[in-house]
């Protein structure tokens, strides 16, 4: 299980109406479900903004969480948003047709002078 926790983490911050996440690593087979519970724990109604500027690989298992996760927050009246692909992740959102599906955006979240990622003004925090 330390080996998954290495391979990638999340962090996630709420606001009011607005839900940031951070995704850092590899989101594949063996940490999709990581992935997957901090996408459908957002509140109903929320805007996601989900970074993934510090995602290195997106494997199949982690698109299909990203579809479903779009569908789950669309139903509940929100919207995923994702931030700042690298060009391996942007490569595979545009070769599987997500970007145009889901939001993409190149501006990613401000971090402050300790490295922690902020969105406004609230700290996002790990899980």
């Amino acid at each position: 299980m330390g080996q998954h926790e290495e391979r990638f983490h999340v962090e996630v911050g709420v606001g009011d109406q607005v839900v940031d996440v951070r995704a850092i690593g590899e989101v594949d087979v063996a940490t999709v479900a990581a992935f997957r519970a901090a996408l459908w724990a957002a509140p109903a109604g929320s805007v996601v903004r989900l970074d993934v500027s510090g995602v290195r690989v997106l494997s199949a298992a982690g698109v299909r969480a990203l579809l479903a996760a779009h569908r789950r927050i669309r139903a509940r009246g929100g919207e995923l948003v994702l931030v700042g692909p690298d060009p391996v992740v942007s490569r595979v959102l545009r070769v599987t047709g997500l970007h145009r599906i889901i939001p993409v955006v190149d501006t990613r979240l401000d971090r402050g002078a300790d490295g922690v990622a902020r969105a406004g003004d609230r700290e996002l925090v790990a899980c």
